[in-house]
């Protein structure tokens, strides 16, 4: 397994051993005492699965009171996965990143706590698993508009396809302070 850096801290591209032969591949996606060594050290309390076509657009969500760190990866598909810092105190506040996660790659991103998240599908069609570290609390949801100018995020379509309530979330600067996660250092999972 080799975990590769992004230019947000904390926010890590994970790229697992995949064992080929003839009848196909064989791959971990999670296992507790080696993503820990490589400083993946949460415990994950939730699996997700969400199927989606081309142009769907997810997020950008986070939770507040119950802030969740995950680990995403594509089963099927191919998507733009994108993390956003919106730790109102940290240096790299309101920056983004984000990765093409396939089946054909087989790469993982982990987003740590405190980062807004959100993914477009590339593909016809995507199922897109996540781990995730606390319980999906709907009262505690949170969300950045997918379009905000000052992130200005590079998507793959102008024109995608939104929940009702992702197409109504406002601008990381229209949101109080008391609104956001805030940055502490030595909390990266």
């Amino acid at each position: 397994m080799k975990i590769l850096s992004t230019p947000l801290e904390g926010v890590l591209l994970i790229q697992p051993d995949l064992f080929k032969d003839s009848r196909g591949y064989f791959t971990e996606t999670y296992q507790k005492q080696r993503y820990a060594t490589k400083g993946i050290d949460c415990s994950f309390v939730q699996d997700n699965l969400s199927f989606s076509n081309k142009h769907t657009l997810r997020g950008l969500h986070y939770q507040l009171n119950h802030p969740q760190a995950k680990l995403v990866y594509v089963v099927k598909g191919s998507i733009l996965d994108v993390a956003v810092d919106i730790r109102s105190d940290s240096p790299s506040f309101g920056q983004w990143t984000g990765v093409e996660l396939s089946d054909g790659n087989m790469r993982q991103l982990f987003i740590p706590k405190g980062f807004a998240h959100g993914f477009c599908v590339l593909s016809e069609t995507a199922y897109v698993a996540y781990k995730c570290s606390d319980f999906y609390n709907p009262e505690d949801e949170r969300g950045v508009l997918w379009s905000d100018p000052d992130i200005d995020i590079t998507w793959p379509s102008s024109s995608p396809v939104l929940s009702l309530k992702d197409k109504q979330f406002v601008c990381l600067k229209d949101l109080s302070e008391k609104s956001l996660p805030t940055y502490n250092p030595k909390q990266i999972s």
